[in-house]
């Protein structure tokens, strides 16, 4: 099969580690696992830090990478994938708090190939309503975000809450989902094109970076980390929490101790959505009339060029990759 296969850690150069393969085995399922004929998928920063050896070892390559898991199953149904592979009942109920779980691509393939395996309790109906290229968006983007928004951070309506950020795909489904929720949403971005189109997709104001708010915010959603730490613990209210799932400036920050136990500030972490948040999410997205929002879509033979265009400064939303060669003609619905 056609497979982007990571062949090793490149820390300076990570895209030279990233090959296109003609000839790459099949991936046989096993125990609890079905095939999945990939249609399309997103390339996201998490692929780029695996390349440079972010949280892996050298002894993982050669491996497929990719997150997002969407496509048919051995039936010819069109399905989707949600992006913790875990036991509901090892974690209390949440298969994130399984000590044994995994996300996609960590143990098993991942979705730059064409065909992948996962398994059989996370493969769950695409929504007709739905694209092939925007269901490719909601793993990584979409159900990580809900899960910050409305079950570790119990985002309430009327609630005032910062995004971190414009561009990527986790900011722009937070302003979407935040807006239709029914809370005051505040955008920061150091690019005006970004400030102007977040406030087309539902914010109520958005600030250049770093700027001091009017008023204190309940909520911050952090995924930047170093570069935006500081400001985001300083425009909480008093009780007010972060809610993190990323660090994508880096993971170096000043926690400002003092300012947390003095404030009674809460700092939540949060990882990808189990399969009920998402399929509650669908509803949710569905009921709002929501869509993901796409930068940019690129044939699988030009991944290179869809990595370089994840980096880019004016990048605003999902840059997807389509991996089936029949969705060549594909249009959003």
């Amino acid at each position: 099969m056609r497979a982007a296969v990571a062949t090793r850690i490149d820390a300076d150069h990570p895209l030279s580690a990233l090959e296109l393969k003609d000839d790459w085995p099949l991936p046989e399922p096993g125990l609890g696992q079905e095939a999945i004929r990939v249609a399309a998928t997103t390339v996201n920063m998490h692929d780029l830090w695996t390349l440079r050896g972010v949280g892996i070892s050298p002894d993982a390559f050669p491996r497929i990478l990719g997150c997002d898991i969407v496509g048919w199953d051995a039936r010819g149904r069109e399905v989707m994938v949600t992006g913790c592979f875990g036991d509901p009942d090892a974690g209390g109920g949440d298969e994130t708090f399984d000590p044994n779980r995994s996300l996609i691509s960590e143990d098993l393939p991942g979705s730059f190939g064409e065909v992948t395996i996962v398994p059989s309790r996370n493969v769950i109906p695409k929504p007709t309503w739905l694209s092939f290229e925007q269901a490719a968006c909601l793993n990584v983007g979409w159900s990580t975000t809900y899960r910050m928004l409305f079950t570790r951070a119990q985002a309430q309506p009327g609630e005032r809450v910062l995004i971190q950020g414009a561009g990527g795909g986790v900011a722009t489904a937070a302003i979407a989902m935040a807006a239709a929720a029914g809370l005051e949403v505040i955008v920061t971005s150091r690019s005006e094109g970004k400030r102007a189109r977040a406030l087309q997709l539902g914010a109520h104001s958005a600030v250049p970076t770093g700027q001091r708010l009017d008023d204190p915010v309940d909520l911050v959603v952090e995924t930047v980390g170093e570069a935006t730490w500081k400001h985001s613990l300083r425009s909480l209210r008093p009780g007010g929490r972060i809610v993190t799932a990323g660090a994508t400036s880096g993971a170096d920050i000043g926690l400002e101790l003092a300012r947390l136990f003095y404030k009674q500030l809460s700092v939540i972490g949060s990882t990808s959505g189990t399969r009920a948040e998402t399929q509650r999410m669908l509803r949710f997205m569905e009921a709002a009339q929501l869509r993901p929002v796409i930068d940019s879509v690129y044939p699988f033979e030009r991944i290179h060029a869809a990595f370089e265009r994840t980096q880019a400064p004016d990048l605003f939303g999902n840059v997807v990759l389509r991996v089936a060669p029949e969705l060549a003609g594909e249009t959003p619905c």
